[in-house]
């Protein structure tokens, strides 16, 4: 029996690596599969809605796909407007932009030695042309990658929908075995992810207006493309907050004076994502979402690693998915108590025969 329990192990020592290596290597499948399984359960409510009112299948996958098609339109608007935004901005703003990032550079010079070119463009001192040049084509590779990504996932949602691709069922053929703890595990995933997805919807697009109106308040240029970049990067777990901040900060450095002002838009912006990440956040998302801080980096680091940014965005959905499945079985409880930070050994034992 031992001997069993310690082949099992090393066995899994063997998978999980490969099964991460199998993961990035396939990126280009599962980033849209996993992305849109989390819209497929968002709009599921919707669909059973549609059925309540005996709308066929067929029609309310239509219906849906067409909210999310308006969806993609209503951001591609938001992303232009932001760069007509930019564009549209006179040329004071990036003359002073200029010389305060002169300054910096002359200062650079100065304190760390490193050289500063007067005769090249300013941007041209920080990103060389060489680098510019392959950074484009870099650029147009990602535009690509980014369609066909997005192609892939519509048609993944189409699936979840239609139930061609059934978790319920896997789940009972591969991980649980027993019928009705399936049934109760999926409903328990598809509850909480929901309400993570909604409450993570929720909170970054009032994080990104707030940020917007602070920009306004303070005559911050582009107001909107920075309320659109803090919508978008809090959908990083607890880094996206403190980029966003950071970001913005050394921006209105360049462009506002070092007065008063700048200290209280930097506490303006600060004071948001600290209420709704912070405080907010977490009062709606409840004890379902309570994972340990330790586990939050480490999985941003592994799912960033492996995914890159889809990874960063999708790491704590995944997390909590995996902490559900966890908590169905007496021998994995331990590992789920350590990913929310909880420590219910001493009322819950664990069973004779477990392997921990």
């Amino acid at each position: 029996m031992n001997e069993l329990r310690t082949t099992n192990k090393l066995l899994l020592i063997i998978v999980i690596p490969l099964v991460f290596y199998l993961l990035k290597l396939l990126s280009f499948i599962f980033i849209p599969l996993i992305f849109s399984m989390f819209i497929a359960l968002l709009f599921l409510p919707i669909m059973r809605w549609l059925n309540k009112k005996n709308v066929s299948k067929p029609i309310s996958i239509f219906i849906v796909i067409l909210i999310f098609i308006g969806a993609l339109k209503i951001g591609g608007e938001l992303i232009q407007l932001t760069s007509k935004e930019i564009l549209s901005a006179d040329n004071s703003f990036f003359q002073k932009a200029e010389t305060k990032l002169e300054a910096l550079l002359i200062g650079m010079e100065d304190y760390l030695g490193i050289p500063y070119s007067k005769e090249e463009n300013i941007i041209n001192n920080f990103i060389p042309k060489e680098s510019m040049m392959k950074n484009f084509g870099t650029t147009l590779d990602f535009i690509g990658n980014t369609v066909t990504m997005i192609l892939m996932t519509v048609f993944f949602v189409v699936l979840w929908l239609a139930e061609s691709i059934n978790v319920q069922k896997l789940m009972n053929n591969t991980i649980l075995k027993q019928k009705h703890t399936s049934v109760k595990t999926f409903v328990k995933v598809e509850k909480d992810l929901i309400k993570f997805i909604k409450v993570k919807f929720l909170v970054s697009l009032f994080t990104g207006i707030g940020i917007g109106l602070a920009c306004v308040f303070f005559d911050v240029s582009f107001p909107i493309f920075w309320g659109l970049f803090a919508f978008a990067i809090n959908f990083v777990q607890m880094v996206g907050s403190i980029i966003s901040v950071v970001l913005l900060a050394l921006f209105a450095f360049v462009e506002l004076e070092p007065t008063s002002t700048l200290l209280f838009f930097i506490l303006s912006i600060t004071g948001v994502q600290v209420l709704f990440g912070s405080i907010l956040e977490p009062v709606f998302m409840g004890k379902s979402f309570s994972i340990n801080i330790i586990t939050v980096l480490v999985m941003l680091m592994l799912w960033g690693y492996i995914w890159g940014v889809p990874g960063l965005i999708m790491a704590i959905p995944i997390t909590v998915f995996i902490k559900i499945i966890l908590e169905q079985f007496p021998q994995t409880k331990i590992i789920a108590s350590l990913i929310s930070g909880n420590q219910p050994l001493k009322n819950n034992p664990p069973k004779k025969g477990s392997w921990l």
